[in-house]
């Protein structure tokens, strides 16, 4: 049986690339914990929605690097050997993501 990323329901993306998106996810937190403070403190609703975008487009950001890393790695390595219900596990990911 092949013990690829997939196979035991895992990822093998680099040091390089988790370190980014682990990086980029603390920074998200950060501005996650600055807009409830902004609602704490009773900051104009424009400036806080303003933030909540930025929010919003760095989590897209960061999904849109991960997906492209799935398909790269996983789903390719899936197809390659043979396993074509990886194809209806996409479709439901895309859903997802498109929600």
């Amino acid at each position: 049986m092949n013990k690829s990323c997939c196979n035991t329901r895992k990822a093998h993306h680099s040091d390089e690339f988790k370190k980014k998106l682990s990086n980029r996810m603390s920074r998200i937190e950060g501005q996650v914990r600055g807009i409830q403070k902004m609602i704490n403190e009773d900051n104009y609703c424009d400036d806080v929605l303003t933030q909540i975008a930025a929010v919003k487009s760095a989590l897209s950001s960061v999904s849109q690097q991960l997906f492209e890393a799935h398909l790269n790695s996983c789903i390719l390595e899936q197809i390659h050997s043979g396993q074509d219900e990886v194809m209806n596990e996409l479709k439901e990911t895309v859903k997802k993501m498109l929600k």
